[in-house]
């Protein structure tokens, strides 16, 4: 049986609810991989709108304008798994005190409700973008990175698009630049010996623990230094001999000012031990504020601080193009068992959108 139940038809008072929808999609239990009857949900709802929708795979997409200059408006349909102690059912969307709880109320279901009912409600309206095209992603398998992802697959299948924004949890401040991820395998080599006689031997678990100290220490004087972070440690076969090779891994969370290549060679030259590049995929990206999607942004939203975001997200595959990271909710709350979201913050974020939309285009 489903979770979800359908929507109302598009004549009652609230098919443009953008908390209602999110309730829906709270239902659906997409983690990545199993997105398929949301999206046909999604498909649906939009079309029960009046929109003309379409779909490659479970990526569904639906447009308002016929015009050349394009804005992208992408979240991501997929969820992490449930997490322990989750205060109710994760797949059961609770009002309580204000709060919607459930897995995805906040990264991101909170975005794709607000941004698809913000140009629904615009659609109402009888709003055409002047010269332009509004273009809704909702995407999969953002949370497992590149081979499956969504927004990857969908992106040669759109028409030249001019800016974007990516629909994440910000609190609707506008993230003007993300901070990329690099995995390093760090490998410290010794020589095995008996433990009875480990002065003839050298152990690799010391040389490790050494480099990570040096690690500590690390500091880029003509650039920004990155947040680095040992997150797994690995050595020694057996209890009594000396261990001939300790491995652990380092979290590297870089910046535009800190290349991969750069941060590589100097994390190489500073070490004793080996370093081999685990992964180097998630490059840092950014827009200048000069750009007009962020001035939209800032117009739309006074309160509006531009800052750097810490997590990664599709805008890795927004790179060439001006692009905004902004949505509704706290990202401290992603992946955790009480996630959930202010349902102020849901209804405040879809005319926060629509105030961007116009903004970007009739400016």
């Amino acid at each position: 049986m489903n979770r979800h139940t359908a929507l109302p038809s598009p004549h009652a008072s609230h098919v443009n609810d953008a908390v209602e929808l999110l309730k829906s999609l709270i239902r659906f239990p997409s983690l990545s991989g199993e997105e398929a009857e949301i999206a046909s949900f999604m498909e649906a709802h939009v079309a029960r709108a009046g929109l003309e929708v379409s779909r490659l795979e479970d990526n569904v997409y639906f447009y308002l304008g016929n015009g050349s200059r394009r804005l992208l408006l992408n979240s991501h349909l997929d969820v992490v798994p449930p997490s322990e102690c989750h205060p109710y059912d994760p797949f059961d969307p609770v009002v309580k005190g204000g709060w919607l709880y459930g897995r995805g109320s906040v990264d991101a279901k909170a975005s794709g409700a607000a941004m698809t009912t913000a140009v629904l409600q615009l659609a109402a309206e009888g709003y055409t973008p002047r010269n332009g095209q509004i273009i809704v992603a909702l995407t999969v398998c953002e949370e497992t990175g590149e081979d499956r992802n969504g927004l990857l697959a969908l992106r040669p299948h759109l028409p030249p698009i001019h800016a974007a924004l990516v629909g994440e949890p910000t609190e609707m401040q506008p993230a003007v630049a993300q901070k990329g991820l690099l995995i390093l395998r760090i490998c410290a080599r010794g020589r095995t010996a008996h433990a009875a006689r480990a002065h003839l031997g050298e152990n690799a678990i010391l040389n490790a623990v050494q480099d990570i100290e040096r690690l500590r220490r690390l500091r880029f004087d003509d650039m920004e230094t990155p947040l680095m972070t040992v997150t797994t440690i690995s050595g020694g076969t057996a209890r009594n001999v000396v261990p001939d090779l300790c491995s652990f891994y380092v979290d590297i969370r870089t910046t535009p000012k800190t290349p991969h290549d750069e941060v590589i060679r100097r994390v190489s030259a500073h070490l004793e031990s080996e370093v081999h590049v685990h992964s180097s995929r998630i490059g840092p990206v950014s827009t200048p504020e000069s750009e007009h999607i962020v001035q939209s942004c800032l117009a739309a939203i006074p309160s509006a601080v531009p800052f750097m975001s810490d997590t990664a997200s599709d805008w890795l595959f927004l790179a060439d193009i001006p692009t905004v990271k902004i949505g509704p909710g706290a990202s401290e709350r992603s992946h955790t068992a009480d996630e959930r979201i202010l349902i102020s913050e849901v209804h405040e974020a879809v005319d926060q959108f629509k105030r961007i939309v116009r903004r970007f285009f009739d400016q």
